[in-house]
């Protein structure tokens, strides 16, 4: 999962891309990079981190220009090496950098495709990287110079025909504009939107959520629509086309039950009506299957869960506290590259206040249970502070399947409810019981803000991968590449040289 943003303006973009990269910080915290453009050259600053500790004030000053994208980074495909950090460039034709949130499906193949027929050579692991190799050889057949947008909108066509997964895209063409597409599934989400200076001149920016244009005073238009392409010139035309022969909205649900920020709206649903909408749905089910459970206390596994338990509580008639401190300076558990570092960090993460468990029997509510380990040391903490019993609600159903569009949910052996029915997980994870959302309820949470949302990706919970092209060889691939050994593996060999390397001046 990443966030991508990019602007084109009238003045300088640094600090405006700084700032909504600083708020979509929670889709990735292993990286981060912005690309500026100034007379005629990029400008680059790109490394692993976080926002704040990658961009100084010394790379901020070069980062000069009218137009730029910004990227963070948490890796799915490839590595954590900061050799992987985005945006991307290639310098030919015209000379273009990129940045990608996806994943896709058949990186591999087009990879030997570039190797062997476009003769181009792509120099990391990355299916980014593959991506805007993909495009910049389709962007070479473009025969105007000038560019010109139906130009750019053929490449895209032909970049649709050829790449499978997901994909929100963001990239700038030197001496031309700023590029934008989204997969004609519309999986990962992309939101355009647009500022009146007091002069009348217009900026464009895109972002992966609406949360990025709120912060620095855009305004949102709309979301990019699946396998529709963006283009806007260097001297702020806006031009659009939809590019996909057989587009179809299919949102990755996650989205809503974990990874946007609630004060998002995407794909014309607010993230935080929809998790309200899943904590009733969740305490009507309770209120049906646990009428004979004496719960005394409805408690959140803060944050994403917050919305979503005090439903749950307002439901059941029962007091709603606050029974975990977080420290905000940890990084999001379920995002961290490495098993042994999600475990290390959850006692470090959140504090139990032992008043609010002290004697009672809890409903402890969390998004969702991924691979189990957070959720069983939480359960731990609260027996500790004193719960008599702990009872636990998944907003999300039981997750089964590994997700192949940017999520790192790499194996289904490392899922706690592959293979297990709702008592197996509730024993693995030490509550006194479980009860998970049912999948129906979670697609008509999300619906009740858009009827028009007629399919979703729901890949993690019913196996079913809306792209059509994932089988079981596939996914033993996929194993192979990101279970936690082969992660540890991989980026051993990187070694400190390659880390020094891109970590300087860039």
């Amino acid at each position: 999962m990443c966030g991508i943003v990019g602007i084109v303006g009238t003045t300088p973009v640094n600090q405006a891309l700084y700032d909504a990269l600083t708020v979509l910080q929670h889709r990735g915290q292993d990286a981060a990079g912005i690309v500026t453009i100034a007379d005629g050259n990029f400008k680059q600053r790109k490394a692993n981190g976080l926002v704040k500790d990658v961009f100084e004030t010394r790379h901020m000053q070069r980062l000069k220009g009218n137009m730029g994208i910004g990227h963070v980074r948490y890796p799915t495909a490839g590595s954590s090496s900061a050799a992987e950090a985005q945006p991307f460039y290639v310098n030919s034709p015209f000379g273009i950098t990129l940045a990608h949130n996806g994943n896709l499906t058949n990186a591999k193949d087009l990879r030997e495709q570039q190797t062997r027929l476009a003769r181009r050579h792509i120099n990391t692991t990355s299916d980014s990287e593959v991506l805007l190799n993909v495009f910049a050889h389709e962007l070479e057949r473009a025969v105007d110079m000038p560019l010109r947008a139906d130009d750019v909108f053929a490449a895209v066509s032909r970049v649709h025909r050829q790449v499978r997964g997901a994909y929100a895209v963001v990239a700038l063409i030197i001496g031309h504009g700023m590029v934008a597409f989204r997969d004609p599934h519309g999986i990962r989400p992309l939101v355009l939107g647009r500022r009146v200076n007091e002069d009348g001149s217009i900026e464009y920016m895109v972002a992966s959520e609406s949360v990025a244009l709120d912060v620095i005073g855009f305004e949102l238009m709309r979301d990019v629509a699946p396998g529709e392409a963006i283009y806007i010139s260097e001297q702020g035309q806006l031009f659009s086309l939809q590019c996909a022969d057989n587009p179809k909205l299919s949102p990755c649900i996650f989205e809503y039950v974990y990874f946007a920020r609630p004060d998002s709206c995407i794909d014309k649903v607010s993230v935080y009506a929809a998790r309200v909408h899943m904590g009733r749905k969740l305490g009507e089910k309770i209120k049906r299957e646990w009428q004979d459970l004496d719960i005394d206390v409805v408690i959140p596994i803060p944050e994403t869960s917050c919305d979503i338990a005090l439903e749950i509580a307002q439901c059941l008639g029962k007091p709603y506290r606050q029974g975990f401190v977080k420290n905000r300076y940890i990084g999001r558990t379920f995002i961290m590259p490495g098993q042994k570092q999600r475990k290390k960090s959850v006692r470090s993460k959140l504090n139990a206040i032992s008043s609010e468990f002290k004697g009672k029997k809890v409903l402890l509510v969390d998004d969702s249970i991924v691979r189990g380990t957070t959720s069983g040391q939480i359960i731990d903490m609260a027996r500790e502070a004193g719960a008599e019993k702990v009872y636990f609600a998944s907003a999300a159903p039981e997750i089964r399947f590994p997700n192949v569009y940017g999520i790192d949910m790499p194996t289904s052996n490392e899922l706690i409810a592959y293979g297990r029915d709702v008592d197996e997980i509730c024993s693995l994870i030490r509550a006194d019981g479980l009860i998970f959302q049912d999948l129906d309820d979670l697609q008509a949470a999300v619906r009740e803000e858009n009827p028009a949302l007629t399919q979703f990706e729901t890949s993690v919970f019913n196996g079913h991968y809306v792209t059509g092209d994932v089988d079981q060889s596939y996914l033993n691939y996929l194993n192979v590449l990101r279970n936690d050994d082969a992660k540890a593996v991989r980026e051993w060999s990187e070694g400190v040289a390659d880390l020094e390397l891109y970590n300087g001046e860039s």
